[in-house]
């Protein structure tokens, strides 16, 4: 019984270690996406210890996760920093993103169940609050956890595993584009006529409404990026 009990210890430990590594990197990750850090900006291990409590093993781990995503560049001689997505790769991104969340929701629209469509309206209802009066933070992981729920009642494994390659530079021009003036109410109404059409069960409508979403993001966040490039200073 004692052997049972100390084996069982073990991996609770183990399980509580790995949260916690999830934890740090999230806790970069949501730091990036809200500018606390902007991008070509430096990533000091002891800014990140002191800002999320931990040790720089952990913190080494999340940097390395985050590199893996696209998120940060390790530079010789420089360390960690922001990696800056470019108008040109941003338009790559939404390129990808216009048909694989088209396709996502025509089929939702097909293949949903009621449950999975009332968890989509629940999220958009959560979604439209943050976007009013929530935090950075709050919008972002509202906005996540919208698109979560999207893809987990299109059903498709594939779909899922390939847009969660792009997730953390899809997040960054997320978050990008959200700054805009006014995108956060667009956005609602953009959202509002993509959950009419997967009620309707109208899957071509679904996927016009889920990519004009994309498409007005993008222009949006391109131009944003476009903007911030010409104010950056000439390299010397």
């Amino acid at each position: 019984m004692t052997s049972h009990a100390e084996t069982q210890d073990d991996f609770k430990v183990e399980r509580v270690a790995s949260v916690l590594r999830h934890r740090v990197t999230d806790s970069i990750r949501n730091a990036i996406l809200v500018g606390r850090f902007r991008p070509g900006e430096r990533l000091p291990e002891r800014e990140l210890c002191e800002m999320t409590g931990v040790s720089r093993t952990l913190v080494r781990e999340a940097l390395r996760q985050l590199e893996s995503e696209g998120l940060i560049l390790v530079i010789p001689h420089r360390g960690p920093v922001v990696a800056r997505v470019t108008p040109e790769q941003a338009r790559g991104i939404y390129q990808v993103r216009e048909e694989l969340e088209g396709l996502a929701c025509q089929l939702f629209a097909q293949q949903a169940s009621e449950a999975q469509l009332a968890n989509l309206r629940e999220a958009f209802q959560t979604l439209k609050k943050a976007l009013t009066r929530g935090t950075a933070l709050e919008q972002i992981a509202s906005k996540n956890a919208f698109y979560q729920r999207l893809l987990e009642g299109a059903g498709n494994e594939a779909l899922m595993t390939t847009l969660r390659l792009l997730n953390s530079r899809v997040m960054l021009l997320r978050s990008t584009s959200m700054q805009a003036p006014g995108r956060a109410k667009q956005s609602v109404a953009e959202l509002s006529l993509l959950l009419q059409a997967l009620e309707a069960r109208d899957g071509k409508a679904a996927r016009a409404a889920g990519s004009l979403h994309v498409r007005n993001a993008a222009a949006v966040a391109i131009a944003i990026l476009e903007e911030s490039l010409a104010s950056e200073p000439a390299a010397v």
